[in-house]
């Protein structure tokens, strides 16, 4: 019994000891062996076990924590792309007992006092975040050693979310197919990298995934985090106003006086001084440099670096010497370094958007680092727009290999240095401005439209897009850039800039009031032309109609296939599709600015556009509903065959009813539809019906309608395109039996669309000029009895436009 009493004794000390031992281990004892990289957050590699450890030395340290996405799924429908930036996050380490929390600090809720008490009663009202819980596996003193491979191999980017958000199934990270990726791993000064392949595995993958994956099972990705040491105090915040041009970051400061807002707004900018602050001309501090991926081919490379570096001549106009660099990243940096801006070329499987992010520390709008992503089929896609518009090739295709396609080369490189400069915007904290095309092109950060004129009986491409900064730009530089002498007084300098710029009459629509749907106002509109949205219709029409003229074997190049006529002829048959938009915005348009009180000496507010123009805009809308404007030359329709073998249809062709073969009728019924929609979508009808109350010959909601069928069903048609007619009148209908039903439709405004059905119905009964209308009359009379719109017709939908 006394042995064993003593055996035991001896097993419970020896145990005691071991677990005093674990708990006392140094992060030197623990590492031994391990890679170590040091910086400013140092971390240690187990190759053993595929883990990293990471070692905080002061828990009352913030800094900022970025995740991204440097290798994605290829696919801009899932949205998942190479290079994608996460949120930006600003963090502090918390240690509880053998665990440290991260977490994400709340910055929306602030207090600016002095007053300790008061700082905290705000931290303690609003909640913050924790975003990950890492195990203490070693101590040295105040030092900590945690185990953050588990995070590092998390679902940082949300990918499964996103994935089930795009119904393409359902899926979640594998650890064991998942794994740290050194060569991306690195400690410096100021910052630290960590990357890793994570690897997602599920099932039920959607069309787009099955698209861009080998295994669809299977998801390989890789994901980053960046620890950002945060920037010192020296970087002094500017206020933002609504006419700034910039974007806005800010918050709540509930220390605000009570006769003062608690809304602190700011602009995102990149931090830049001069050397010498009291020369008219002097070299920045610290340059803003951006480097373009070593992956782009040419003559994009170049293309890019034009228009990227167009930015530094609007920070020339405000005394600056080289202040912004275009170069291409150095050999072996990593491209998702926050030391590096970067212009990143990425490849998609089909066209889709470019785009301009920043990390922004979210304390003072300063911009720690921009990340450009732009798609590099948007060049492809821009020059088959060329050649559908010049149709430059022989008919018998002997002699195309000599054909001088430069100046389609030229416009495709022309877009692309515009986007450079377009999305770089965006990066320096610079919003879109959508009105600008309407005064001369004056900015970088519209969406352009081609501008193509016709020139000797020819169409050209000459000028197509605009060179260079515009005035706009060279504006919104100067608000966000601009170094004032120390004597004056910024707020009233900046304030000085914005009447400038008003007295200049410079326009400013940013995306909530220039997208299609809810928007209202005329001046700013994505991807249109000219001062006068209804002349620049009729301009672009007629180039639309020599292009359609020209169309057909001189299109393709030598060894194309004719079934491949039909996904070039998408973008030039629909031509006006944008300038459609920018009509139908001035019915029922009202005209404002962002307008501040004090502006002006007498308020301008919100003006309904005037009743000329507004008729001028229903009539122009109608034109594009006419059968001579939508039917497609028999000349194309003939050569556009079933999809060669090898070949299939896809997102850029017509939606059709017929099978293979190419259906040009639902070609025009989907164009139909688009224009019709817009002019009776709900909102835009409610203001017609208000504006009507009281403006003196304005339209009316049954005199659109009226107009409407007495333009389409209503209308004697020819022969020749009796069928395209009866289509067109079952588009109406169907719209305007939609449009009557819409939820947003204020019930004055439907009372009025039913009216003017009934007048239909009405007419119909008396006019049956064929079976379609009697067909027509039958369904709207049960529509008017039972509520229901029982027709089984849906327009076929557009191939998509954007971006071009």
């Amino acid at each position: 019994m006394r042995v064993n009493f003593l055996l035991v004794s001896l097993i419970i000390f020896s145990l005691s000891a071991i677990a005093k031992e674990d708990k006392t281990l140094t992060i030197k004892d623990f590492t031994q062996g391990m890679q170590q990289q040091t910086g400013f957050f140092s971390f240690y590699y187990q190759a053993e076990q595929d883990k990293v450890f990471l070692q905080i030395n002061d828990f009352t340290q913030t800094f900022l924590f970025q995740s991204s996405m440097p290798q994605g799924i290829g696919s801009n429908d899932i949205g998942l792309d190479r290079g994608q930036l996460g949120e930006t996050r600003l963090v502090k380490f918390e240690r509880y007992g053998n665990k440290v929390m991260l977490k994400q600090l709340n910055t929306t809720y602030r207090a600016s006092s002095t007053n300790a008490a008061e700082q905290a009663s705000i931290d303690e009202a609003f909640a913050d975040s924790v975003i990950a819980g890492f195990p203490v596996v070693a101590v040295d003193g105040k030092s900590v050693l945690i185990d953050y491979s588990a995070f590092l191999l998390s679902d940082i980017h949300n990918i499964s979310g996103q994935l089930d958000n795009t119904k393409q199934g359902s899926y979640k990270p594998d650890a064991m197919r998942s794994g740290v990726y050194l060569p991306r791993s690195k400690a410096f000064a100021d910052n630290t990298e960590l990357e890793a392949l994570v690897t997602f595995t599920g099932g039920k993958a959607g069309e787009y995934l099955r698209q861009v994956t080998p295994d669809p099972s299977s998801i390989s990705v890789h994901l980053h985090h960046s620890f950002i040491r945060l920037p010192d105090d020296q970087y002094q915040p500017r206020q933002f106003t609504p006419y700034s041009g910039y974007w806005e970051v800010g918050y709540q400061d509930y220390s605000a006086p009570i006769d003062q807002s608690m809304a602190v707004q700011l602009i995102p900018r990149h931090r830049l001084h001069k050397k010498d602050p009291n020369a008219q001309v002097s070299e920045a501090v610290e340059p803003i440099v951006y480097y373009l991926d070593p992956g782009i081919p040419e003559p994009v490379m170049s293309a890019l670096k034009d228009g990227a570096l167009w930015w530094d001549q609007a920070f020339t106009a405000i005394g600056y010497k080289n202040a912004f660099q275009v170069k291409v990243l150095p050999e072996g940096a990593d491209p998702m370094d926050v030391r590096y801006n970067v212009i990143q070329w990425v490849h998609r499987a089909t066209r889709g958007w470019s785009y301009g992010s920043s990390v922004i520390d979210p304390r003072t709008g300063e911009i720690i680092k921009g990340h450009v992503t732009l798609g590099s089929l948007r060049v492809r896609q821009d020059y088959l727009i060329a050649l559908g518009l010049t149709s430059p090739f022989s008919d018998n295709g002997q002699d195309d290999l000599n054909v001088d396609t430069s100046a389609q080369r030229e416009m495709a490189l022309a877009r692309i240095r515009q986007l450079s400069a377009h999305e770089v915007g965006h990066t320096l904290g610079i919003a879109h401005n959508f009105s600008p095309s309407e005064y001369g092109r004056e900015s970088v950060m519209d969406y352009p439209h081609p501008y193509v004129s016709i020139k000797d009986g020819k169409i050209s491409l000459d000028g197509a897009y605009a060179v260079g900064m515009g005035a706009w730009d060279n504006y919104v530089i100067a608000y966000g850039y601009q170094d004032f002498p120390k004597a004056s007084n910024e707020t009233t300098a900046l304030q000085a800039l914005v009447q400038q710029a008003r007295d200049k009459n410079y326009a400013y629509q940013s995306d909530p009031d220039a997208r299609p749907g809810h928007a209202a106002n005329p001046s700013g509109n994505l991807w249109d032309s000219g001062a006068d949205a209804v002349d620049e219709l009729a301009r672009l029409s007629k180039v639309r109609e020599l292009a359609l003229a020209n169309f057909g074997l001189k299109t393709l190049k030598s060894g194309s296939s004719l079934s491949s006529l039909e996904e070039t002829l998408v973008p030039i048959y629909l031509l006006h599709r944008y300038q459609v938009e920018a009509v139908a915005k001035l019915v029922g348009g009202v005209d404002y600015e962002y307008e501040l009180k004090g502006d002006y000496p007498q308020a301008k507010g919100a003006v309904a556009v005037a009743a000329d123009k507004q008729k001028a805009a229903i009539n122009a809308l109608l034109t594009t509903l006419q059968t001579d404007y939508l039917a497609i030359p028999e000349s194309i329709t003939r050569l556009i065959t079933p999809k060669a073998y090898g070949e299939s249809r896809n997102r850029e062709s017509f939606n059709g009813r017929t099978g293979l073969t190419f259906d040009p009728l639902s070609a025009a019924e989907s164009a139909a539809n688009y224009s019709v929609e817009l002019l009776l979508k709900a909102e835009r009808l409610n203001r017609v019906a208000q504006q009507a109350t009281n403006k003196k010959g304005a339209p009316t909601v049954s005199s659109v309608v009226a107009s409407l069928f007495a333009n389409t069903i209503q209308k004697s048609q020819s022969k020749s395109h009796a069928e395209l007619a009866n289509r067109i009148s079952h588009v109406v209908l169907n719209a305007t039996v939609n449009a009557s039903l819409q939820d947003n439709l204020a019930p004055e405004v439907r009372a009025e669309l039913e009216l003017g059905l009934l007048d239909l119905l009405k007419w119909l009964k008396n006019n049956e000029r064929n079976s379609q209308h009697k067909i027509m009359a039958k369904q709207l009379e049960q529509f008017m009895q039972s509520g229901e719109w029982k027709s089984s017709f849906k327009a076929k939908a557009l191939p998509p436009g954007s971006p071009i």
